[in-house]
């Protein structure tokens, strides 16, 4: 029996990008190994014939990286370190431009989130100035990057949130409903019945998943006024079906 092989060395940290929901940091500057990079959605936003590529990258020190495509016993040898050339290619041609669009994602959430709270909404946005990490995220994000694309709205019940999403998709075409965010467009989802279903409700309810939080990654494909002006529409259209009781809760529409 072979016996079992021990690390050579310490445990590595690795920081997941794409479950971070890739605000604008730089994990390798705060001592993570590496980093591992999803670039099939914000890299890639659209390849050939409307389909979206598996790809991604895995960064950190070279003689890491290159430690794990040994011929040996590197982990990334049953996996295929190499990319296809065509999927390559495309996210090469893809990459020059993948800050600026980074910047309008947290450009437009900034905005929206602002423009909710106006509203009167319950809305969760690290770049607003209340949120409990604000300071911490000025502190250790990148300069000229915001706080990221994703915000969280609180709609109060899974109905609302799901009447909401309905009319933002199917009637405003503000945004797509969807599990995995991160896009050009602005895709929603909400989290209690999708994503996070499998927790139990009190463990939802520590981790501040409320039934009608929708979480939404801002995209930035047409005009901000317009896009906002579609919210609006289908926020007035969602108030306007509320019962007396919700409306006495909730709000009357704007």
């Amino acid at each position: 029996m072979m016996e079992p092989r021990l690390p050579a060395s310490p445990p590595r940290s690795m920081d997941d990008a794409t479950l971070r929901g890739r605000p604008p940091l730089a994990p390798c500057a705060f001592s993570r190994h590496l980093v591992d990079h999803c670039a099939s959605e914000r890299a890639v936003p659209l390849a050939s014939n409307n389909c979206q590529p598996v790809n991604g990258a895995i960064c950190g020190p070279a003689s890491l990286v290159n430690s794990m495509m040994d011929l040996q016993d590197g982990a990334l040898m049953l996996l295929g370190p190499t990319m296809n050339a065509k999927v390559a290619s495309e996210l090469a041609a893809r990459l020059p431009h993948l800050p600026l669009r980074m910047q309008e994602h947290s450009r437009r959430a900034a905005e929206f989130a602002a423009r909710m709270r106006r509203q009167g909404l319950r809305v969760t946005y690290p770049g607003l100035p209340d949120h409990p990490h604000h300071a911490r995220l000025r502190a250790m994000g990148n300069p000229g990057y915001g706080a990221g694309g994703m915000l969280c709205l609180d709609m109060g019940t899974e109905e609302r949130a799901n009447r909401l999403m309905y009319h933002l998709q199917n009637t405003t075409q503000f945004g797509l409903m969807a599990v995995s965010l991160g896009f050009y467009d602005t895709l929603m989802s909400c989290s209690g019945n999708s994503t996070s279903s499998e927790m139990d409700p009190e463990d939802r309810a520590r981790a501040g998943i409320s039934p009608g939080l929708i979480r939404m990654s801002v995209g930035y494909n047409g005009t901000l006024e317009q896009r906002w002006a579609q919210f609006e529409r289908a926020l007035a259209l969602m108030q306007q079906q509320d019962t007396p009781a919700a409306a006495a809760k909730y709000g009357k529409p704007v």
